[in-house]
């Protein structure tokens, strides 16, 4: 059925957010007509990139720690 079975999202991680954090998500994943869930996930998955891709060395030092 997939290509890849290592695509399968079936990996989960528990975010936690208090009211207001969550109507911010919920607000935003209206706007753009999407899930939240799948929203965050883009949200992480792009924030991830960006960090991978910075030229900001403290990022390594301070996984290094």
């Amino acid at each position: 059925m997939y290509p890849d079975p290592k695509r399968v999202r079936d990996r989960r991680l528990t975010l936690r957010l208090d009211e207001y954090e969550h109507a911010v998500v919920v607000a935003l994943a209206n706007y753009q007509g999407e899930q939240p869930a799948a929203l965050l996930r883009t949200l992480v998955m792009r924030e991830a990139a960006t960090l991978l891709v910075s030229r900001d060395d403290s990022i390594l030092d301070r996984a290094s720690a």
